[in-house]
């Protein structure tokens, strides 16, 4: 890991969200810096502790994009950010989803739910199904030999590959790049796949070389690796899974499923400014909004 990234890439001290960290301090190739405070990635924000929210609430929050699909909102709980409000996953469709929520008292975050989650392949409803079914060949059967990296990979590929899926990032991307959309938190579940795209393609754009762009991904590795090892261990000890290693291949950020994304972007666009206009459907305007935001002078 360079020193820029070490020094740079701070982590917000949240308990309950580990891996929730600003992007600020990353160089450019131009020379410029990213702002501290202004963009941050996070895993979700539904077990923070009061503490965590003072935090968050210190920092400004102007949005909070929560990546999430309704069923993993359901399932594990609505951010809890003080100033913010509750989305109504009422099965109402994406177009509502989709409409920012203001603030539920003056001064706090704008709720913006982009949820992003490939049906075909959605690795949420996998791990609930190897987990509600018990038996260890059906588990080996469907993360086993291999079958697990390939699903990443999968998802990784459809990022790209996907219209509505490009179209939901570039949702993102436009929010971090308006006038008023910062100072801004985007996260998933585990702020690793979705949440590290984002964050990839931000960088990028601003300039920042793909090798720190990496290393900015895997640290998701070392902000987790307590709670993953956590998990691992008690889902073998509450006899979920009589492998749970099994599920390693889901909870960490591999450098090859970064690596086949930015492929597919250079199987299907001749740049990454082709990409940017042509895949995500950016102008400059977008790529000056950004800048303005998160760079130095």
């Amino acid at each position: 890991m360079t020193q820029q990234t070490t020094e740079t890439a701070r982590s917000l001290g949240l308990k309950g969200a580990a891996n929730a960290r600003d992007l600020g301090g990353y160089r450019t190739g131009d020379g410029r810096t990213v702002r501290h405070g202004v963009a941050l990635r996070a895993d979700a924000m539904n077990r923070t502790t009061e503490q965590d929210q003072a935090v968050l609430a210190a920092s400004g929050l102007r949005r909070v994009v929560d990546l999430r699909s309704p069923d993993e909102v359901r399932e594990a709980g609505a951010d809890r950010i003080i100033g913010l409000a509750v989305a109504e996953l009422d099965g109402s469709g994406d177009a509502a989803l989709l409409a920012p929520i203001p603030s539920a008292q003056a001064g706090g975050p704008t709720l913006h739910h982009v949820p992003i989650f490939a049906a075909d392949f959605d690795i949420y409803i996998a791990m609930r199904e190897a987990l509600a079914d018990r038996d260890a060949d059906r588990q080996r059967a469907l993360l086993g030999d291999g079958k697990a990296e390939q699903m990443m990979i999968g998802l990784y590929r459809w990022f790209v590959t996907s219209p509505v899926a490009r179209e939901r990032f570039a949702t993102v991307l436009r929010l971090l790049a308006a006038p008023d959309g910062v100072p801004m938190l985007f996260h998933c579940s585990a702020g690793k796949d979705r949440t590290g795209w984002v964050a990839a393609l931000a960088l990028t754009a601003l300039g920042v070389d793909r090798e720190t762009v990496f290393e900015d991904y895997l640290l998701t590795n070392e902000r987790s690796a307590a709670l993953i090892e956590h998990i691992v261990d008690s889902f073998g000890t509450r006899g979920l899974m009589k492998e749970p290693s099994l599920l390693l291949p889901v909870f960490l950020a591999e450098r090859t499923y970064l690596e086949t994304a930015f492929a597919e972007v250079e199987a299907g666009w001749a740049s990454f400014e082709d990409f940017w206009r042509d895949g995500l459907g950016l102008d400059d305007d977008v790529l000056d909004g950004l800048r303005r935001n998160l760079l130095t002078d």
